[in-house]
């Protein structure tokens, strides 16, 4: 979340390092779910791993039922039958060709020594702009890094090598995590091509952490990882139904394990640096399926009505959280909604060319490209393969920025701190004694337009994305099959508390479903 999330900045700066609940509720996990007439279906079989967990897994190796080298055969058959081909979600960008032996090496130390702990020879996905030190490539989805071998892991990939965890492969994204355009499509990149949604083929997967939420969702590996900006990992998860805040996963236990391997601080990003002594190594212990009792959420009424099912579906999920015994605050509005977004994309600008040369720099001689420009001129002369569908005017826009020393940069971010924090979030909760705001993520994912570009309606990630501060989404329901999810966040450091909250609300629900890879949701 707030120290931990992998974020659009982070790649930029720090890669070079980095049941009868459903009874009861009803309406969230089904009533909503309209079947439309003659869906067209892909034949895809049963998986032996559909939408197991981690636990799970861990008992059936501790049983001797699995193997990690079994596991990495079961998911990469996976990946080719329905990834590859058959659906062909196209959500795996490289598969780790030494997956294998790193499985191998771990079935041997757990034999000899043990388990490390949770994540124990379990395949994670991670997105093409974690930098990895090994035979894979990190090339945010962009032709232009094509062939570059970071020199060292980043410091996620540190943490999940550390954890036992195996790297199975990338995956792909909206290229340059969705901030080359103004007018992009979510989920294609240059060297991935498209991602779908595996719930409907022809609809967007969301971005720009596009192939993890796909992939996971489609149970391609175990769990995975995005990176956020301002809804990366929020919007895909939602789009694909998952538990998503920074770990990407089918569960928010899952998730919770995930985010404890991956705290620290990175003593090559001076950012993560006021984390120490503030996050966790275990953030599983606060899944308290009673967590809502008690509780004082407030509901930011300012991100509601931008579609009138998902208002439905939230005035469920609120019911669900009062019979769980949260006290709602209602509504409980950021005041500064809305006074922040200019300054908030001028930071970007400053940040992206900065930060971007600044990787670029410290990447081997052998790199195709050394900074923003030549990134430019390399797409320009790539046109037909790396601007096919939309341009690059943010790139451009950003390549006009100075350094990070201007008064302009200086002055926007102080005014998204005190906009986004003080005035913002911290003003709200402070008022209203609350221990978490809750709003729509976004709406059902939108039919993929190469012609057009996103057309998204409404969402509520960028308050929390501002102020840097944790959140995330859970699934809520289904609109024409469709998952929509909704998102928990709070003020610095309240990780523990939203998990315990989504968590709660997640087990009251059961709410997502698992994909069905429909051609189409349209009634015939």
């Amino acid at each position: 979340m707030r120290s931990t999330n992998p974020s659009r900045r982070k790649f930029l700066q720090s890669a070079v390092n980095a049941s009868a609940a459903a009874a009861v509720y009803p309406a969230l996990g089904a009533a909503r779910e309209i079947t439309p007439a003659k869906p067209v279906t892909s034949d895809v079989k049963p998986f032996e791993l559909d939408e197991i967990t981690l636990p799970e897994l861990q008992d059936g190796m501790k049983s001797g039922k699995f193997t990690a080298r079994a596991l990495v055969e079961k998911y990469t058959a996976r990946i080719d039958e329905i990834d590859k081909r058959g659906p062909a979600v196209n959500a795996i960008i490289e598969v780790n060709p030494d997956a294998f032996a790193i499985a191998d090496a771990l079935d041997q130390e757990r034999k000899a020594k043990g388990p490390r702990g949770p994540l124990h020879g379990i395949p994670v996905l991670i997105k093409d702009n974690i930098d990895t030190a090994d035979r894979m490539m990190t090339t945010a989805g962009s032709l232009a890094l094509v062939g570059s071998k970071p020199p060292k892991d980043s410091f996620v990939a540190q943490r999940l090598r550390a954890a036992g965890a195996v790297i199975l492969g990338k995956t792909n994204l909206s290229e340059w995590a969705n901030i080359r355009s103004s007018h992009s499509t979510s989920g294609w990149s240059g060297r991935g091509g498209l991602t779908k949604n595996p719930y409907a083929l022809d609809r967007n997967a969301c971005g720009s952490s596009s192939g993890t939420g796909a992939g996971i969702s489609a149970n391609l590996a175990a769990v995975g990882i995005g990176t956020e900006t301002d809804g990366s990992i929020v919007c895909p998860s939602s789009s694909n139904g998952l538990a998503g805040a920074g770990p990407m996963c089918r569960t928010v236990r899952d998730a919770a394990i995930l985010l404890g391997v991956l705290t620290g601080v990175d003593t090559e990003d001076s950012a993560t640096a006021v984390s120490a002594g503030k996050s966790q190594s275990d953030y599983a212990q606060y899944c308290d399926p009673h967590g809502l009792k008690g509780a004082r959420v407030g509901v930011a009424r300012k991100y509601f009505g931008f579609n009138d099912a998902v208002d439905a579906l939230m005035e469920e999920a609120l019911d669900v959280m009062k019979k769980q015994g949260a006290t709602l605050v209602d509504p409980a509005d950021i005041e500064t909604l809305g006074k922040f977004d200019d300054s908030e994309l001028l930071v970007f600008m400053y940040e992206l060319k900065a930060d971007l040369n600044a990787y670029l720099a410290r990447l081997e001689s052998s790199a195709p490209v050394r900074t923003l420009k030549g990134i430019i001129e390399f797409n320009d002369h790539n046109r037909l393969k790396e601007m096919p569908y939309f341009g690059q005017d943010l790139f451009v826009k950003a390549e006009a920025k100075g350094p990070l020393t201007e008064k302009a940069y200086l002055d926007a971010l102080a005014k998204n701190h005190q906009l986004a924090r003080t005035e913002g979030i911290d003003a709200i909760m402070d008022k209203h004694h609350l221990d978490a705001l809750v709003a729509p993520t976004g709406g059902p994912a939108w039919l993929t337009d190469l012609v057009n570009g996103d057309h998204s309606a409404g969402g509520s990630s960028n308050a929390a994305a501002v102020a840097g501060y944790p959140n995330i989404n859970v699934t809520a329901g289904s609109i024409f099959g469709l998952p929509v999810g909704i998102s928990f966040c709070g003020r610095a450091w309240s990780e523990p508390t939203l998990v315990k909250l989504a968590y709660s609300f997640e087990q009251a629900t059961k709410a997502r479903q698992a994909p069905r890879f429909l051609a189409s949701v349209g009634a015939a």
